[in-house]
């Protein structure tokens, strides 16, 4: 049996996988930070649903990143300090994000995500990261739909140029 045989939580990380943990530790909690922030301007109700399953979907992947960075003797990446909690009607109009650039923001932002964890799961040699990295790139998915679904509904969503009429085939 060789090193990197057997219980793949036993295998030793390589230094892509414990980049990959650190990074995507940060970045959820930068995420959370700014997800809480965004949940002061945003006035619709299904908005702000999506914006508490994101930032719970961010705790899980900290903790989960965190754990396994640890248990492998890695310190984590420093966590944000808590946001006061503001009113909407307190943030002056100019300074506030409107529901549509907030859904704008957390569709990008998940679309980011979404290749990040492609790339975590393609550099990983440990199944258990891969699988890890996979579970989160269905979440995103998940989530990225619902994000898209509601930008359709409430009117948000600005298309690329669409063809519409589609030239005519000449056959030689």
């Amino acid at each position: 049996m060789g090193i990197l045989s057997g219980n793949s939580k036993d295998e030793p990380l390589h230094y892509g996988e414990i980049f990959d943990l650190w990074q995507s530790s940060m970045t959820a909690k930068g995420c959370i930070s700014a997800y809480r922030a965004l949940q002061f301007h945003a006035g619709d109700k299904g908005l702000k649903k999506i914006l508490s399953d994101l930032i719970d979907q961010a705790e899980l992947e900290v903790s989960e990143c965190d754990a396994i960075l640890i248990h492998n003797g890695i310190a984590s990446s420093p966590t944000m300090p808590a946001r006061p909690e503001v009113k909407s009607e307190d943030i002056p109009i100019g300074a506030r994000f409107s529901d549509p650039e907030i859904a704008a923001m957390i569709g990008a932002d998940t679309a980011v995500g979404l290749a990040a964890c492609s790339q975590a799961m393609g550099k990983a040699i440990r199944e258990d990261i891969g699988a890890l990295f996979a579970k989160y790139h269905m979440t995103k998915a998940a989530t990225g739909l619902k994000i898209l679904k509601m930008s359709k509904e409430k009117g948000w969503l600005i298309p690329p140029p669409l063809q519409i009429k589609r030239p005519e085939l000449v056959e030689a």
